[in-house]
């Protein structure tokens, strides 16, 4: 069965915390200080120049030089066309595939049933509030009704949802962040940002951070969030995220049966299923839809589904536009990162010292 089923709900509800929060705290200086003198008039705050408020991340991604963009292929995105909402707009969501090592035997199969035009005609089945959207055969666990599947699809054994460390290692470039929340450093950066020129095994920037629950290292490859420990790295479930649903194991799910994140990062998810790629455009149009009204979101009638009228890979589609994200690689990046972590702009009192990684989500956007 392609689906997720309906009534079996035991692989999603639980979580095991596998570190314990840690917490910094800075120690106030002493309340026995005398008070400061009244300022005299050529000391006072009005005639101080005013403080330069830090950038915020946006004005980082902003400034971010062409360089430091990297394409993304039209072969590496899948596009799902709606059906046009009650007022008759058109509904396109636009998802980046992820790049190998990771998931590319599901990933395979996805760019057969697309090129099949298989999921034409059918539907977004499931919206559970504050978890995902999930699109498929609506009759999928109905072996009389369900639609049949294009041949020569994968069977993907599990041990796919997680990589070898050592094949991420002989990437050219690597930007993590270790438990304690120190940004790493890659050989491509070098001179002020690593003054000490050890590359990869080097600090480049440092904060504190209350580390990941999940896993004992998190960071970015090749413009993704990974996630690793003990010679294994994955990729991770953050908002956006599209995954591959499936059945009880031993089933991996064929790729057929997708859903995309819509709330907070599930991270339980990761290593259990199988994660294929993101949302980078219209993700409006899967958050906004109308919630299921049967058990873990699924919708009870076929008027409650939304119709998808295609999904087709991004090379078969004319006149799409044309998208890139913000190299995880560059220096760009490692400024917007540090400044998701602490906030210096001027709305901000205190800077937290600590960022989730997917509250550093990597920058898309159109070509100019």
């Amino acid at each position: 069965m392609e689906a997720l089923s309906q009534g079996r709900e035991g692989w999603h509800k639980s979580f095991v915390m596998k570190h314990p929060l840690l917490l910094s705290v800075a120690l106030l200086a002493s309340c026995n200080a005398a008070p400061a003198p009244a300022p005299t008039p050529e000391a006072s705050p009005a005639a101080a120049p005013a403080q330069k408020s830090a950038l915020a991340p946006t004005e980082i991604v902003a400034a971010a030089p062409a360089a430091d963009w990297a394409a993304i292929a039209p072969s590496d995105l899948l596009v799902m066309d709606l059906a046009p909402d009650a007022k008759g707009a058109a509904r396109r969501v636009v998802i980046q595939l992820l790049p190998p090592p990771f998931s590319q035997g599901w990933i395979g199969n996805i760019r057969k049933l697309a090129g099949a035009k298989w999921w034409d005609g059918t539907s977004i089945n499931r919206v559970q509030d504050g978890y995902v959207v999930q699109w498929g055969d609506p009759d999928g666990e109905d072996k009389a009704k369900a639609k049949s599947l294009p041949a020569g699809l994968k069977v993907v054994p599990a041990e796919e949802y997680e990589q070898t460390d050592t094949v991420l290692k002989s990437a050219r470039h690597r930007t993590w962040m270790d438990g304690t929340g120190s940004i790493y450093g890659t050989p491509g950066l070098s001179g002020t940002d690593d003054p000490s020129g050890k590359g990869a095994d080097h600090p480049i920037r440092v904060y504190s951070s209350i580390g990941d629950n999940y896993a004992s290292y998190t960071g970015w490859e090749g413009g993704w969030p990974v996630a690793g420990e003990f010679g294994k790295a994955w990729p991770i479930h953050c908002y956006g995220t599209v995954g591959v649903g499936r059945d009880y194991p031993p089933d991996t799910g064929s790729g057929a049966e997708l859903y995309a994140v819509i709330g907070q990062a599930p991270r339980q998810l990761d290593r259990n299923i199988a994660v294929v790629g993101r949302v980078i455009e219209g993700m409006e149009h899967l958050s906004s839809l109308p919630r299921g009204t049967g058990d873990i979101g699924f919708y009870k009638t076929a008027e409650e589904r939304t119709p998808i009228l295609s999904i087709r890979i991004g090379s078969d589609v004319p006149g799409l536009p044309r998208y890139e994200y913000l190299s995880t690689e560059s220096k760009s990046f490692a400024s917007y990162a540090d400044a998701r972590a602490n906030r210096r702009d001027s709305f901000y009192i205190r800077p937290a010292g600590g960022v989730d990684i997917c509250n550093v989500p990597v920058p898309v956007r159109r070509v100019p």
